[in-house]
């Protein structure tokens, strides 16, 4: 019976692959010019991990994760987001004691049970940055401006930065008072299933809904820019006027909220129309409290995720590098010496196959062909006489016999 993947998890051959690889060459690239060095996590976690830092009331942890215990009936899940894992691998190898500041960038797949859908996946693909030890309005500009240059280096056009401040723990409790006491003297059944539920457990995700009727609602719900302190406000104008001294231009979204409840002060996301409804190809923001909340030291934080489906729809097309020769062996006394030929182009950065079993001259110049490579070489047993290899340009058609040790400067 033939097995195939899983709903919701993909298989990426070229070009999908290039296109991935491309994005995550740029990432390590500039990420590296403002020193963020790259961590790797394990993909499986205790669960507690997620319950504590994203808290067991959001959608990710109430529906989404995929759980389950061993048979000692610990409970482990397969990471649904990247930042709460280097929050972890922070505090356990104690990097707050061995510097100031750290920069670190992770890429790998999350995982979420939910419905998939264009540009996402139930396993999907992150990059993301968190820059831990800094609470200065500069590292918040710095690190949104990092991420623009980057969609500007992959070439993404047509895109938005969205921002605003989620206050911190004085000012946001009197404004989610404000949104509960709002939302509660309505019908109910003006808001969805989750979003009734939301009130009471965590009414700012009530202004991430994207149910229309929920964004009805909220339009006309109370403002969390008018219930900012003096220090939250003093912050968020600063980051501002960072973002303006470097011309990057923006769009205050007052109802812009992170699905994850670790989030404090500036959040932001970059939205396209390219892609449908859902709009955002990235988003971060500050998580100050995250790491005490861990069992760690008091540490500020801030940070972004890219999601990779999606940055590989906008994308333009990334081709494929073509070969440069295809080594056509016509004769089994030749595999030997051929063998080594190919070897010794391809230690000198030559690209390119060898075929491994005598053929049919005719279908061996179409598999050659087929390649995409730029030369074939062919060795037969008059070219092996003479130590000789015939060259042939696939593009113009052109040939000629050359010395053996003379073909690394030829092609």
């Amino acid at each position: 019976m033939k097995i195939n993947k899983i709903k919701g998890f993909s298989d990426l051959f070229t070009p999908d692959s290039t296109t991935f690889t491309f994005i995550e060459n740029k990432a390590r690239a500039i990420f590296a010019n403002y020193g963020f060095t790259e961590l790797r996590t394990p993909i499986l976690e205790y669960t507690d991990l997620f319950k504590r830092s994203i808290g067991e009331e959001t959608d990710v942890v109430h529906k989404e994760m995929y759980t389950f215990s061993d048979e000692k009936g610990r409970s482990y899940s397969l990471r649904p987001e990247a930042t709460a894992g280097v929050m972890r691998a922070y505090i356990e190898n104690t990097l707050y004691s061995k510097e100031t500041v750290s920069k670190l960038f992770t890429t790998g797949p999350m995982f979420r049970h939910e419905r998939p859908q264009k540009g996402r996946l139930r396993q999907f693909h992150q990059i993301n940055c968190e820059c831990i030890g800094v609470d200065s309005p500069l590292c918040d500009a710095e690190i949104i401006t990092m991420l623009m240059h980057f969609l500007t280096a992959i070439d993404i056009s047509d895109i938005a930065l969205q921002i605003n401040s989620l206050g911190c723990k004085n000012c946001r409790p009197v404004f989610k008072q404000a949104l509960s006491d709002y939302l509660n003297q309505l019908n109910p059944e003006a808001l969805c299933a989750d979003c009734q539920r939301r009130i009471t457990t965590n009414p700012l995700r009530v202004l991430d809904c994207k149910q229309e009727s929920c964004q009805q609602v909220v339009a006309a719900a109370p403002k969390i820019s008018d219930y900012l302190c003096a220090d939250c406000q003093k912050h968020f104008a600063s980051v501002l006027g960072y973002l303006e001294a470097q011309k990057l231009s923006y769009e205050l979204n007052p109802r812009l909220v992170r699905g994850l409840d670790y989030y404090c002060r500036t959040t932001f996301e970059v939205v396209t129309k390219a892609i449908g409804a859902q709009s955002a190809i990235a988003g971060g923001g500050r998580y100050d409290g995250l790491i005490s909340m861990l069992g760690g030291p008091d540490l500020p934080g801030v940070g972004f995720a890219c999601g990779l489906e999606r940055l590989a729809l906008l994308v333009p097309p990334v081709e494929a590098k073509n070969l440069d020769f295809y080594l056509l062996v016509m004769d089994e006394a030749g595999f030997a010496k051929g063998f080594a030929l190919a070897e010794t182009l391809r230690s000198n950065g030559r690209r390119g196959l060898l075929n491994y079993q005598v053929a049919g001259f005719k279908s061996s110049m179409r598999q050659a062909d087929k390649s995409g490579a730029k030369y074939c070489l062919i060795l037969g047993s008059e070219e092996l006489a003479k130590n000789e290899i015939t060259i042939k340009n696939m593009q113009d058609g052109q040939q000629k016999q050359v010395l053996m040790e003379q073909v690394l400067q030829e092609i």
